[in-house]
């Protein structure tokens, strides 16, 4: 028997996981936080690395940068005040760069969130979209970020899916 791709299907898919989403500060990586958020708020966790120098600079560019957005005027409606502390209990802001090894996030703060060891998700939206970019730039972010997401990926056992989103340019 074939099970069918359904809404009912991947929303209950995401109960109770651990996701990590690269790109989040980006058009299409705050439209999915705010999608699991909202379709299924029993998510676990869903990490965000984000460029930043330390963990409170990584948290301030997810509440200005993503959710501090009107996008998630859905949600603060139906959380009202209890928006914020539903908010950081799903989302953990990591501080690092795509175009490191282990997404720049420093080993010890892995180890601390057992960040690997809980994944069950990850969804590499990070890119370059700037189709001008410098040769260097666009190599770093969209085919080394790629490699050290795939490294990433085989320290997590529990893993079930690995989902790559890229930009194409039409010609």
């Amino acid at each position: 028997m074939v099970d069918t791709l359904s809404e009912e299907n991947i929303i209950g898919y995401f109960k109770n996981k651990s996701i990590l989403i690269t790109g989040s500060t980006g058009f299409l990586g705050k439209i999915l936080v705010e999608k699991i958020l909202r379709v299924q708020p029993d998510v676990k966790k869903i990490y965000l690395p984000v460029r930043a120098v330390d963990a409170a600079a990584a948290k301030h560019r997810v509440e200005t940068e993503v959710v501090g957005k009107e996008l998630f005027g859905l949600l603060r409606e139906k959380h009202g005040d209890r928006f914020q502390s539903f908010i950081w209990e799903k989302i953990v802001p990591l501080a690092g760069d795509v175009m490191r090894e282990d997404f720049g996030v420093d080993s010890e703060t892995l180890r601390e969130l057992r960040v690997t060891q809980e994944l069950d998700v990850i969804v590499n939206g990070a890119a370059t979209t700037n189709f001008y970019e410098r040769y260097d730039v666009a190599l770093d972010v969209n085919v080394m970020g790629v490699k050290h997401m795939c490294n990433f990926a085989k320290k997590c056992p529990n893993l079930k899916v690995l989902l790559h989103v890229s930009t194409v340019r039409g010609g």
